[in-house]
């Protein structure tokens, strides 16, 4: 029996219960990674480690990237999670990273980590999941318009298919600097830029993000949206109609990843956020959008994604897409940005 009125005693537990509370770590953690699976991410995560209380900064990912990059000096974020590899591989470049090894790391497909890790280093980043370039094409708008599906990127340059294709803007969308780097390494920096020129004669539109000219073209908005697969099929289980397209030439892709900001004050809790990205559940979660994960053996086949979705990937150089991004960006502004969405 207790030696205390239960009166006494609940407010006891009710302050011990506080305490704890007041005592849970806050980290800041930016990402890029979409909505509604943020929500399911964040869920499991917080059940796993109730001590950890994340603050989440989500946008696209230019901006993403331009917050981090603008905040240099005086970083705000702890961690970032789910972010293009091209964009960590620009902040690793500023020295913004801090080098830590998961636990399990070990264990993830080492095309998924820093290579710094094969010379003995602590990885400064390590991958989640990639996401694959694709075509969302509206059926019926299709047909009700005359505008036939297309098989390949160059089928998007031809007459028929003038004001009804929209792609995001690659400033702001890492779906949009993926293709534009893809096309520059499927056909070289000349042949790239050709390619944009006549495709930027049938664009309606370029918005700010990437999953948006899937949405639109699965409302019937437009008739193409240059987008990402997992959104494609997405909306096509939920009863669109729309037909994804791997462009026959190759698509392009980039992983999300994570990493821990150097300086961060609460180096702990962003090693445990690290520690459980790299998870086996994890990525069982990751793999339910996404076809392609970075624990091996972890992936099952997605619906509405090809079988040889690996195949169709092209040989991605992420450190080439890193190293000429502001270049390849200012000039991509110069010449398109016109029929860019309005911020």
């Amino acid at each position: 029996m207790s030696l205390f009125p239960r009166s006494l005693l609940a407010a006891a537990v009710g302050l011990a219960m506080t305490a704890g509370a007041q005592a849970a770590t806050e980290l800041t953690v930016y990402t890029a990674v979409e909505a509604d699976d943020l929500q399911k991410y964040a869920a499991r995560f917080e059940l796993a480690h109730p001590e950890i209380e994340i603050k989440w900064v989500r946008d696209s990912t230019g901006v993403i990237t331009a917050r981090l990059l603008a905040e240099k000096e005086n970083p705000q974020a702890d961690v970032v999670w789910g972010l293009a590899a091209t964009s960590l591989l620009v902040l690793e470049e500023e020295g913004m990273l801090a080098r830590y090894a998961p636990e399990g790391v070990e264990a993830l497909d080492p095309k998924f980590v820093d290579p710094a890790i094969r010379d003995g280093e602590d990885p400064a980043w390590v991958g989640m999941d990639a996401w694959v370039a694709s075509i969302c094409y509206n059926t019926i708008e299709g047909e009700r318009l005359g505008v036939p599906k297309p098989s390949s990127w160059e089928d998007l340059t031809r007459p028929e298919y003038e004001r009804h294709v929209i792609m995001p803007n690659p400033s702001s969308s890492g779906t949009g600097y993926l293709d534009v780097a893809s096309w520059m390494q499927l056909w070289d920096e000349q042949g790239g830029w050709d390619y944009m020129d006549r495709l930027h004669e049938n664009i309606a539109r370029y918005t700010h993000s990437g999953s948006a000219p899937c949405n639109l073209a699965a409302s019937g908005e437009a008739v193409v949206g240059v987008s990402f697969a997992f959104r494609g099929a997405r909306l096509k289980s939920q009863g669109a109609p729309l037909e994804l397209v791997f462009p026959e030439e190759g698509v392009g892709w980039d992983m999300e990843a994570a990493a821990i900001i150097e300086g961060t004050d609460n180096r702990e809790a962003a090693e445990t956020l690290l520690d459980w990205a790299v998870t086996e559940e994890a990525n069982a979660l990751y793999n339910e959008g996404y076809a392609v994960v970075a624990y091996p053996g972890v992936a099952a086949p997605i619906e509405h994604y090809p079988e040889n979705i690996t195949e169709l990937m092209i040989d991605a150089d992420f450190n080439w897409a890193a190293n000429h991004r502001e270049r390849l960006l200012e000039e991509w502004q110069r010449r398109y940005d016109g029929k860019s969405d309005s911020q």
